[in-house]
């Protein structure tokens, strides 16, 4: 029986990242919808795990970088939704400077002869 398409796991260290765009990019989200833009914009590789992404909001409300308030959604259910702080974009931009930096050491290592 086919699974449907192969999915990835997140690479490590690259969650908040992910987590911090998404919501830089689509506004005040719930996390179902955090988790669904992740997958639709990677085409269906990447796939962000309930056990990942909540417990990933909750540290990330702890540090400030995303606030929540409780709201309703289209299907009327109660869910939390989070939006990026002023915090959470630099943070946003510390990561997505270190992940080019490594991603750029990576792609010299692989292409030196």
């Amino acid at each position: 029986m086919s699974k449907g398409p192969m999915r990835d796991e997140i690479p490590p260290g690259t969650l908040y990242m992910l987590i911090l765009k998404t919501l830089a990019r689509g506004g005040e989200m719930h996390g179902f919808e955090v988790a669904n833009s992740i997958q639709q914009i990677s085409e269906d590789v990447l796939q962000v795990e309930e056990g990942s992404l909540y417990p990933a909001l909750q540290r990330m409300l702890i540090k400030g970088w995303v606030k929540a308030e409780w709201g309703v959604t289209a299907g009327n259910r109660r869910a939390r939704y989070y939006k990026l702080t002023k915090p959470g974009r630099k943070q946003l931009e510390i990561e997505l400077s270190q992940f080019q930096r490594v991603n750029q050491a990576i792609t010299r290592v692989i292409q030196t002869a």
